[in-house]
């Protein structure tokens, strides 16, 4: 009897392009945030998603906006909403609060065991985030995880938001990796759908053990954790 070829998803990648937003930052700390200001803890889920709606709108009318400039403004428009008696130096000073929040966060207890294992199977590591570079930087780079990041990639240079083909492609050029090399993990399912219509293999992290939605072709890869990642390919 001879041996079968292993299948593609027990081989690792050569690169692997790392989302950042909550796929490797725990955004918990954002909702003390949120009561410092004045607003409800659980309105961070609906002010993420507001970011990234007005952010997919803008990059088809054309635009490519920042990500921070989009954040400060929904927590402005929400303290507004809710406080409508404070001025408006008090709602940017709001927004100051849950912004400095938001680009000071720890990664996830798995994140630095996992990048680091991944390192160790031989896989190239960037980053490629809807937000600016800096953030990204400033996550991972005074941790052990820091030595194994090649690169930290915005979509500001890419010159389009994910999930548009376009700022994939851009990692690939940056890495001089082709697609069906290289791997996209995130937690969002619109990212690693993006990602498969380019090409590149994907991996949703399924932290809470959500269920994948139905209108989207299944990932390649269905994980709890970047270590439980790591163990696939181990």
């Amino acid at each position: 009897m001879t041996d079968q070829p292993a299948p593609e998803t027990s081989t690792a990648p050569r690169l692997v392009v790392l989302d950042v937003n909550e796929t490797l930052s725990d955004l918990s700390p954002l909702r003390q945030a949120f009561s410092d200001v004045g607003l409800e803890p659980h309105e961070t889920e609906a002010w993420f998603a507001g970011v990234l709606r007005d952010g997919f709108a803008l990059t088809v009318l054309g635009d490519n906006p920042a990500f921070a400039d989009l954040a400060a403004d929904g927590v402005r428009a929400r303290v507004r909403a809710a406080h409508p008696d404070r001025g408006e130096q008090t709602v940017d000073e709001a927004a100051d609060r849950v912004l400095s929040t938001f680009t000071s966060l720890a990664p996830h207890p798995d994140v630095v065991e996992g990048l680091r294992a991944l390192a160790g199977l031989g896989c190239r590591i960037v980053t490629l985030s809807n937000g600016s570079a800096g953030v990204a930087r400033a996550l991972l780079g005074e941790t052990g995880a820091g030595p194994v990041i090649e690169d930290y990639l915005s979509v500001e240079r890419a010159g389009v938001w994910k999930p548009a083909a376009a700022a994939y492609r851009y990692a690939l050029e940056q890495t001089g990796v082709e697609a069906r090399h290289a791997m996209l993990v995130a937690v969002h399912p619109w990212d690693v759908e993006g990602a498969r219509r380019a090409g590149l293999r994907t991996t949703w992290v399924n932290r809470k053990d959500a269920s994948y939605p139905s209108f989207l072709t299944p990932p390649e890869l269905d994980v709890a954790s970047l270590t439980d990642l790591a163990a696939r390919f181990g």
